[in-house]
């Protein structure tokens, strides 16, 4: 990988550490996006994940194509685009920011229903970030779901 792979589909070089790059690219984009979202608004935020989408989908197409990898572990865009979803949808709360990153990993390491087809089925870049993004948004409804009972049900006095 070249500096610009590393910066950008690795994810600051967290897809480089050798133990669970897709949970330390998870974490990177947690961060990055709670401060994010403590800085501008909640739009802010979805319209950069749909900036890193794109630039993702074009950029992994290319290291595919160089490479020959599909899907390699190293590239952890996919996972930093998914968690701003599911912050999208569930705010920065700390109790909101640990589900989303609790419910965003399950979904994306578990790969249930269409989050699995689009993992197996869609080629290169749109694959790499689908399945990723189809997870964020699940995590993302899961979280808002679990913060409105508890706030309903006023859990936690």
């Amino acid at each position: 990988m070249n500096l610009k792979e590393k910066l950008f589909l690795a994810g600051l070089g967290s897809g480089l550490l050798p133990y669970a790059p897709g949970t330390w690219g998870t974490i990177v984009g947690l961060l990055l996006g709670v401060a994010i979202l403590s800085y501008f608004p909640i739009e802010t935020l979805f319209l950069l994940t749909i900036l890193i989408t794109l630039f993702g989908i074009r950029e992994i197409n290319n290291y595919e194509k160089k490479s020959g990898i599909h899907d390699d572990k190293r590239i952890v865009i996919d996972e930093i685009a998914g968690i701003w979803l599911a912050l999208c949808f569930s705010g920065i709360s700390p109790i909101a920011a640990g589900l989303s990153f609790l419910f965003f990993r399950i979904y994306d390491i578990k790969k249930p229903s269409i989050i699995g087809r689009i993992d197996r089925d869609a080629p290169g870049g749109v694959g790499v970030m689908g399945d990723d993004l189809v997870a964020g948004a699940a995590a993302g409804l899961s979280s808002a779901v679990v913060l409105q009972t508890i706030k309903h049900f006023n859990l936690l006095g």
